[in-house]
């Protein structure tokens, strides 16, 4: 592979015209592509095979509305008169009043509620009064305490028990929450601000304004701030450091481009792009950045431009492609969550990515063989190369590397150890969707919240709806009459069952009320609502949902009905519980295929089995801390909330490429060095005098990076930049910089052992660059001592200032 891709590296120097215009065609080209065929991007979160989507297709199914819980886009405006008085109060009505009659006139607003039961917005002290009539003459000639008929009224009443609360509840008429328009959100805040004038507490809340979030300065800007910063740093040169930026920005906007491209084909979630661009802006700018050291390396050698540039592809290219390769696995691999949005993110995430190598391979090349003696221009400081008393170059890479050489077994103790205890919160770790309640405290949304768990309990906002099937109840009841059967006696059978469900559920530990909430028109199906006494983000709702299915099948032979539970809340946790039974199956495969392609690589069992087992230290330790800060509330940062249920899952994905990428880059350099000579000791020196300072600055790109998303309000945001951030850090400078070259040091020439009959398996790909080497004649202007073509001004960089004689 190395003398493939040193002809490609140095062809696309030689022909940099050829090889940019079809960069520049591909570009135009899939753009061009996108704005005429693409389609807009849906927001449908559909999970295939989960009991709630179960449940919710026997209610669509039964004629008992089939509105789909996850992207109707619902809103509640929650409003509270002022202390001392009600919202009936004959000074205070008219202000509601006047909130509702500007609420019916909001853009973008549907006719009637999602609840059938629900009638048009109207003042919430009228609907409630409307409501109760209308349940006590549902009730009419049964036999129903009254306490259990007021019971059901408080349970589903729009108006306190204490008439100082209401709930105005609404449905944009959109598809998805995100069709939901700006000025219709700010419509809604301009009502909600003269409301609040008028004396009234006013806050909203529901998916459809999950919209009034707004973020400031994006990650992506932050990211490449920092980025630059860096890469000026790393490079000493402005130009230098544009060409990552540069190269990545192209794969990024490739890869976007043809993810609008293939929704003229597949139907594509919004979320598509979000990994994608992330994921695409990291890997680019590291890429371009260790095939570009590479070159100053090679440079500072004595090579010329061209050759320089095919041994950088050659050999640093080589680590690219396995590297890549290694995050195209991870995220390929979110198909097993068997989750339509994170297979889409994943896969899309997987082309950029591949797009982002390509480019490293190609473009990169010839845009310095554009450039030629101007790569390294506009230098604004001059590179140090302090040397040791070998004459070696002696920088804090190799430095760090004997510190660590001179108590190998210590360190690896303090870093398991240390990184063990990190891990222990992780044992209590509890997934979750972000709700309304566990947003921001300073959102309307979470005020919203609060004021609905203060006046109508928190499981006001966690309801669970049965879903009950009496078909084979009716039959049966029908077939007992025979062909004179009455009706009304048939269809008594049928709610006599409804009603034991509703007794049965009611007798859940942790059940507020139970109650029949509809009824269709055949009587053949029934929906029982289930209030809980806890809220949405709360264990114990979670624990309620699994009582009521453990008891799912006892009531079912009891009533001869069949059941199912849906609802917002039940297809959240189903969703987080399928995303952890998965996590196991995802890391095998994620785990299982990256080690056989580092054993590819590396050509040794003992340094894929280290490189994983460091990653699954750093990764548990990510967690425990990200549980730790955010479910526990460690530190106050943030009120305490269980973590978002995908959070783990694309932690894994993202953060095990990335470490597999330093990994690559720093272990090739230091077998690279084994294989032209060098014992293990000094190999791993080597490797740390070439790369260490390119994966440091490569880490501190992605972790600024990650660490931008801890800038925003969101709480969930706040979660998955800072656990990406630790993870990378924790990853590269604590399991790649300290444990791995510990361990390599103990190992010595073991952590290259490989069974012979595996070594004939396994396909020589010759990462490290051995046959370039072999290549190379005493008259190769290659050849260390010989001089650079045009007179090259570049001083001298990172790189071995000799070569070892190759041991064959």
């Amino acid at each position: 592979m190395a003398s493939l891709l040193q002809r490609l590296g140095t062809t696309a120097y030689r022909r940099w015209p050829a090889f940019i215009a079809a960069w520049l065609v591909v570009l135009i080209g899939v753009g061009v592509f996108a704005g005429t065929f693409s389609k807009p991007l849906v927001d449908s979160f559909t999970i295939p095979g989960i009991p709630a989507e179960d449940a919710a297709a026997l209610q669509s199914e039964l004629d008992l509305g089939s509105a789909d819980a996850i992207d109707a886009a619902t809103a509640n405006v929650v409003v509270r008169a002022p202390e001392g008085a009600t919202l009936a109060d004959p000074d205070v009505a008219p202000e509601v009043d006047a909130l509702v009659a500007g609420l019916q006139g909001l853009p973008q607003l549907s006719d009637t509620d999602a609840d059938p039961r629900a009638s048009a917005i109207q003042n919430p002290v009228v609907a409630a009064q409307a409501l109760e009539q209308q349940l006590r003459e549902g009730y009419a000639g049964q036999q129903v305490p009254e306490e259990q008929i007021s019971a059901d009224v408080a349970s589903v009443s729009p108006l306190s028990t204490d008439g100082t609360t209401g709930i105005i509840s609404f449905e944009f008429d959109v598809d998805a929450p995100t069709e939901v328009e700006p000025a219709t959100r700010e419509a809604l805040d301009d009502l909600m601000a003269d409301a609040r004038d008028a004396g009234l507490t006013v806050e909203a809340n529901g998916q459809g304004l999950q919209a009034l979030t707004e973020f400031g300065v994006t990650s992506e800007v932050v990211g490449i701030g920092v980025a630059l910063l860096v890469l000026v740093l790393t490079f000493g040169s402005l130009v230098a450091a544009g060409l990552p930026i540069l190269s990545a920005l192209v794969g990024v906007g490739v890869g976007l481009l043809g993810v609008l491209s293939a929704s003229a084909f597949f139907e594509l979630g919004t979320t598509t792009p979000i990994l994608a661009s992330m994921i695409g802006l990291a890997v680019g700018i590291d890429y371009a950045l260790f095939i570009l050291a590479r070159y100053r390396s090679e440079l500072a050698t004595g090579l010329d431009r061209e050759r320089a540039i095919g041994r950088a592809v050659g050999t640093a290219g080589s680590a690219v492609v396995f590297a890549g390769l290694t995050v195209v696995i991870a995220l390929a691999a979110l198909t097993v969550v068997n989750i339509p949005f994170l297979t889409s993110m994943g896969l899309a995430a997987a082309g950029t990515v591949a797009v982002a190598v390509l480019v490293a391979l190609t473009l990169l090349p010839a845009v310095l063989g554009l450039l030629k003696g101007r790569a390294f221009g506009a230098q604004v400081r001059r590179q140090q190369s302090p040397t040791g008393a070998d004459g070696r170059l002696l920088n804090n890479g190799v430095r760090w590397a004997k510190v660590v050489g001179r108590a190998p077994i210590a360190f690896v103790l303090v870093v398991v150890v240390g990184l063990g205890a990190l891990a222990l919160p992780a044992q209590s770790m509890r997934l979750g969707f972000p709700t309304d309640s566990t947003a921001a405290a300073d959102t309307s949304a979470r005020q919203a919240s609060d004021l609905v768990a203060d006046a109508f309990g928190p499981g006001r906002e966690s309801p669970l709806v049965i879903v009950v099937d009496g078909r084979d109840v009716v039959e049966a009841a029908a077939a007992e009459a025979g062909a004179d059967a009455d009706p009304q006696q048939v269809a008594g059978a049928a709610q006599a069952s409804y009603g034991t469900v509703v007794q049965w559920a009611a007798g859940q530990d942790g059940v507020v009320n139970a109650q029949v909430a509809g009824i269709n028109e055949d009587g053949t199906g029934a929906l029982v609502l289930v209030t809980p006494a806890t809220g949405p983000d709360q264990a114990a709702t979670d624990e309620l949902l699994a009582d009521l299915r453990d008891g799912q099948a006892d009531i079912e032979a009891e009533t001869g009905t069949v059941l199912g539970v849906t609802g917002l809340t039940a297809i959240q946790v189903d969703t987080s519980e399928q995303l952890a039974e998965a996590l196991p199956i995802y890391l095998a495969v994620v785990v299982g295929l990256a080690f056989l392609l580092l054993m590819v690589v590396f050509r040794s069992i003992l340094v894929p089995l280290t490189a994983t087992l460091g990653f699954l230290l750093s990764v548990l330790a990510t967690v425990g801390l990200t549980v730790a800060v955010f479910q526990e509330g460690l530190f106050g940062w943030i009120d305490p909330a269980p973590l978002i249920s995908f959070l783990p899952v694309l932690v894994i994905g993202i953060v095990f490429g990335l470490a597999m990428d330093y990994q690559v880059f720093l272990v090739t350099r230091i077998r690279e060095a084994h294989v032209h000579g060098a014992d293990s000791r000094e190999a791993v020196l080597e490797g740390f005098r070439s790369n260490a300072r390119v994966v440091a600055a490569a880490a501190v790109i992605m972790i600024s990076v990650f660490a931008a998303f801890v800038l925003q309000e969101d709480a969930i945001i706040k979660s998955m930049g800072f656990a990406l951030a630790v993870a990378v850090a924790l990853d590269a400078f604590v399991i790649r910089m300290t444990l791995i070259p510990a361990l390599m040091y103990l190992m010595g020439e073991r952590a290259w052992w490989l069974p012979r009959w595996i070594d004939r398996v396994l396909p020589d790909v010759d990462v490290e660059g051995e046959s370039l080497q072999r290549d190379a004649t005493p008259d190769d202007p290659g050849t260390p001592g010989s001089h650079r073509a045009d007179g090259d001004p570049d001083g001298p960089g990172d790189g071995p200032s000799h070569r070892r004689p190759q041991h064959v």
